[in-house]
């Protein structure tokens, strides 16, 4: 029985979607681990990745800058940015802190937004110190008390964390000595610092990436060159016997029953005649 245009249609597009298909499951799925960063921030990420022996991708579109990478390596990139301090904290200045949504703020608004941006002035500071991973500054400030009451001292506590091979001892004095000058009414013995050594747990895989391996101009682990070898070859065995089926069915139902359908009405007109 002769196969019509339609089915074959059908089959041709079934094929295809099945080739879609098999593309897509031996292509790595990519993953977007973050987006609408800064064009500095997405560069920094995109070299620690790098240098880390992961292949990271950066992508700029109207929303901002993302970085990618595959479905495989997520989980420890998130790992090594993350020990890294990556991405790194944004911090509101002044003028988002004091911005005026009123018409009329009252005194314990002010006072609360003017303690946090000057936690949040001084925390940012401190961030940009070399090897400081994350930091924190929790400000006290006294309110004022009535006519000969004695006025309890102002108070700061700095927590800083960083990475591992920096020394910031030395740089306590600094350290207290910045933090006294930027808030009113302190000294320095009302201080209280506290430094943090980072100890991420895949410090060893950061320190010694794994191997990589070409595969048809792509660089992996080679852990995983071997599965992608076989998937590889699988999908060409698909293809081969997609093409086969697709080869049998236009010799079985087209080539053969055209000269049936050409000889048919000339059969008939003989046997008229």
């Amino acid at each position: 029985m002769p196969i019509s245009s339609v089915s074959l249609a059908r089959l041709l597009r079934l094929g295809a979607a099945l080739l879609v298909c098999a593309a897509l499951a031996a292509c790595g799925a990519r993953v977007t681990l973050f987006s609408a960063t800064t064009e500095s921030e997405a560069n920094e990420m995109l070299s620690t990745l790098l240098d880390a022996g992961i292949h990271a991708e950066k992508t700029v579109a109207k929303e901002g800058v993302s970085i990618s990478v595959d479905g495989d390596q997520v989980a420890r990139s998130l790992d090594i940015l993350r020990s890294r301090g990556l991405p790194r904290e944004r911090f509101d200045g002044m003028g988002q802190i004091f911005k005026k949504e009123g018409l009329v703020s009252s005194p314990l608004e002010e006072r609360a937004r003017y303690i946090y941006a000057l936690s949040q002035e001084l925390t940012n500071t401190l961030s940009q110190m070399d090897g400081v991973l994350a930091a924190r500054v929790h400000v006290v400030l006294p309110e004022r008390g009535g006519v000969g009451e004695a006025a309890t001292p102002s108070t700061a506590a700095v927590f800083i964390k960083h990475q591992v091979g920096y020394n910031l001892d030395a740089l306590q004095p600094q350290i207290r000595r910045l933090v006294t000058h930027a808030i009113p009414g302190l000294t320095e013995d009302r201080v209280s610092i506290v430094l943090v050594s980072a100890q991420p747990a895949s410090a060893s895989g950061a320190a010694n990436p794994p191997a990589l391996s070409s595969v048809l101009g792509f660089k992996v682990d080679s852990g995983s060159a071997s599965s992608l070898w076989a998937v590889l070859g699988l999908l060409v065995l698909l293809v081969l016997a997609l093409g086969g089926g697709l080869g049998y069915v236009l010799w079985r139902y087209v080539l053969q029953d055209a000269p049936q359908a050409k000889s048919g009405p000339s059969a008939s007109g003989g046997r008229g005649t």
